[in-house]
């Protein structure tokens, strides 16, 4: 029985190793079948991280278009106040000048415009008091 003994662990040290292997390629295929499932999500990964950049993207032309457009709007918004107050400025002396000649071709007095004039004063001349003859009881005071 001494052959057959080192033929046995001969064998049975190539069975271990053939299960070790064995153990090793299926760890392989587990590990190659994991890599594969973390490429597949990194690339949906990418694949939405590129979606989400370009919606980015797009929103910031949409705002800076709107931005655009507000500052625009603003400016004409300006200007449009600007012109509503020289209209009523207008206006407003069209219809004194109007009223101004109704007036005047009807002898009226202007109406009061606002403007404050100063009139030159005038200065009364003095009214020389009248020598008054006086009676008896009356008072000389100068």
């Amino acid at each position: 029985m001494a052959p057959s003994a080192p033929r046995t662990r001969a064998a049975a040290a190539l069975r271990m190793k053939q299960i070790a292997l064995d153990n090793q390629g299926r760890t392989l295929r587990r590990l190659r079948a994991q890599l594969a499932t973390e490429r597949r999500e990194l690339a949906t990964t990418k694949k939405e991280l590129e979606d989400t950049q370009v919606a980015l993207e797009a929103s910031h032309k949409v705002i800076a278009g709107l931005t655009e457009i507000g500052l625009s709007m603003s400016k004409k918004i300006e200007k449009m106040k600007v012109k509503k107050q020289q209209v009523k400025a207008n206006h407003v002396e069209f219809n004194q000048k109007f009223q101004a000649r109704l007036q005047e071709a009807n002898n009226a007095p202007a109406p009061f415009d606002d403007e404050w004039e100063d009139e030159p004063e005038e200065q009364p001349e003095e009214e020389e008091i009248e020598d008054i003859p006086l009676g008896k009881e009356e008072i000389d005071d100068e």
